[in-house]
């Protein structure tokens, strides 16, 4: 795969200050397919620097033509969509089409809204006898995940530029090429120099440097509650703000009335999608006891069709393949029904892990508790509507979750009452503009749509 043995910063490649380099290794076969620069604190501060010098040009600017510049970055991404998506293929290992259709088509939908905002977005209101402003926040470092490497990226920097701010980005260790695809796509669109800016590198070198520096006034992070902790500690010791995506273990909840089969069905493809590499997969099934071996095996069933090397791709690395398996061998010892998958590991080659149901999980298990961020169902048993919530709830997450009922004014009913950012109903879909976020521990702030837009701005009032 093509690599930039530089950084973008200033609107060109710069050579790294240092020597180190990270190897890009794609998790389907294990053989490296390119290496990248491992950012410093240096090239972190250039890249700040060259940010700070674009703010005052690019906050300038008409929002219609921030609008514009969007627009054209927008129909890159969708000219190169091929090329993205075998990107995110060689280095995360998702099935081509998944890429195709998500981790290249997502991006070109998100950019596209606001490129729309942009020009619509009211960047002012009157307020009796004031004038309020809607005025960019500034220098924005954003740190994205491997996971959906360029759809959290737009997620992030469109709605950033959008406001007029301007963008420091340091991208995943694990998946970097897609990100200087975006790179180029943000200099073939025509952004003015200095207004993106990329270093690659490893979290704790170029990630802490990013988040500490003192002339960042904005970070946005997704990843981990635990590193989510640490950047909200930093942000918070030098008084700047923070957008934090974190972890999630959302409910599906499937209400008595509901269509079992379809909601089931529905259920285990959301958790298998992306090797179950997704912060608001609904992991855990909730179903009335009454129906619930029927579910089960329903689960089962439909499991089987999710084949690692076709359907399912494998995790990110080997780390993340111990780490998932490891969960699952915990669910055995804890007591819970196997029935489908394992931890041992379906292929010789790959960190693939065996796509896993669980029945039998109780609301205390660590694998009801805990993140797994693999192709891990657990199914749980609920005696009443009271008692569904109680367990929906019972968790330190709050990010997303589903509620299927026998209409949607019931399922409705029961959402309202769910701790918890986003919720599916009956099987609702994907939209660019609804705000994504969590409750509790699963972060601060929201992304997509004008709530996600609202995040890269500050307000000033004008008293007449």
């Amino acid at each position: 795969m093509k690599a930039h043995d530089g950084m973008y910063i200033g609107g060109e490649w710069r050579p790294a200050a240092g020597q180190d380099t990270i190897a890009v290794v794609n998790p389907a076969d294990e053989q490296v397919i390119g290496h990248v620069p491992a950012g410093t604190a240096e090239d972190v501060d250039a890249a700040v620097r060259a940010a700070r010098a674009a703010f005052p040009g690019w906050a300038a600017t008409p929002p219609a033509e921030r609008g514009a510049r969007i627009t054209a970055l927008r129909d890159v991404l969708a000219a190169r969509k091929e090329e993205i998506a075998e990107t995110v293929t060689a280095e995360l290992g998702s099935p081509l089409p998944l890429s195709q259709a998500v981790h290249a088509g997502v991006p070109v939908l998100v950019a596209g809204s606001y490129a729309e905002l942009a020009a619509s977005y009211s960047f002012e209101e009157k307020l009796g006898n004031s004038t309020v402003l809607l005025e960019p926040v500034g220098v924005v470092g954003a740190i994205t995940p491997w996971n959906y490497p360029l759809h959290q990226i737009v997620a992030k920097v469109a709605p950033a530029l959008a406001a007029g701010c301007t963008v420091v980005l340091k991208p995943a260790e694990d998946t970097p090429l897609t990100a200087q695809l975006f790179a180029e796509a943000t200099e073939e669109a025509g952004l003015p120099a200095g207004v993106f800016n990329l270093v690659t590198g490893v979290g704790a070198v170029a990630g802490q440097a990013l988040a500490e520096h003192e002339d960042v006034d904005l970070v946005s992070f997704t990843g981990s509650t635990a590193v989510g902790r640490q950047i909200g500690a930093t942000a918070g010791a030098a008084v700047k703000r923070v957008a934090l995506e974190l972890g999630g273990k959302s409910a599906n909840v499937i209400l008595p009335g509901a269509d079992l089969a379809k909601a089931v069905n529905v259920g285990v493809a959301n958790v298998m999608s992306n090797s179950g590499q997704t912060c608001s997969a609904w992991t855990r099934m909730l179903v009335d006891a009454e129906r619930y071996e029927e579910a089960v095996s329903l689960a089962a069933t439909a499991v089987a069709k999710y084949v690692p090397g076709e359907r399912v791709g494998p995790v990110v690395n080997a780390k993340q393949q111990a780490r998932v398996r490891g969960y699952i061998e915990k669910g055995i010892e804890e007591g819970a029904r196997l029935v489908a998958g394992g931890p041992e590991a379906p292929k010789d080659q790959g960190y693939y892990v065996s796509p896993t149901v669980f029945a039998d999980v109780t609301p205390g298990m660590t694998i009801a508790q805990e993140e797994i961020f693999g192709p891990v169902l657990s199914i749980l048993r609920y005696e009443d509507v009271d008692d569904a919530l109680r367990i929906a709830n019972d968790s330190v997450y709050g990010l997303a979750g589903a509620v299927w009922g026998a209409d949607d004014a019931e399922a409705v009913a029961f959402a309202r009452r769910m701790d918890t950012g986003q919720v599916d109903i009956n099987g609702g879909r994907f939209n660019p503009l609804a705000p994504f976020g969590g409750y509790k521990q699963s972060g601060v702030g929201r992304e997509l749509g004008p709530h996600g837009l609202s995040e890269y701005l500050q307000t000033k009032s004008l008293q007449f």
